[in-house]
């Protein structure tokens, strides 16, 4: 197992690494919109932080050697289920393969964020 670290994308906040890669498979942490310069939450709605998770994503693929072409599974946790389409419509942009996914509406996230992603991905 090798564990993936990049200072482009959030440290992690706990006993875990941004991602991790054992055989030629990638799974990275969940992603939520924090700056990774600043180290705060994004602000703004469900568009904003969509779109800074999407670049701390990029960033952990990246990382690996990966983009989010090699993605074949993501899990997508939403604060609100009235965010699905506004999160689609950035999602989207990203992840022009359709990897399969999950997603679903969660009663809290951490630092109380409106969505947070993880990913699989093929090396």
């Amino acid at each position: 197992m090798k564990i993936i670290s990049t200072p482009d994308a959030p440290a992690a906040i706990g006993p875990y690494s941004q991602a991790v890669v054992t055989g030629n498979l990638l799974f990275t942490s969940g992603q939520i919109p924090i700056d990774p310069t600043t180290g705060n939450v994004v602000e703004g709605g469900i568009v904003e932080q969509t779109e800074q998770i999407m670049k701390n994503l990029g960033e952990v693929l990246k990382a690996a050697g990966a983009s989010f072409d090699n993605a074949v599974k993501t899990t997508c946790f939403l604060a609100e289920i009235a965010d699905f389409a506004a999160f689609n419509e950035v999602y989207g942009r990203y992840f022009t393969s359709k990897p399969a996914r999950s997603c679903v509406a969660v009663k809290d996230l951490p630092k109380g964020v409106l969505a947070e992603v993880e990913v699989i991905a093929e090396l």
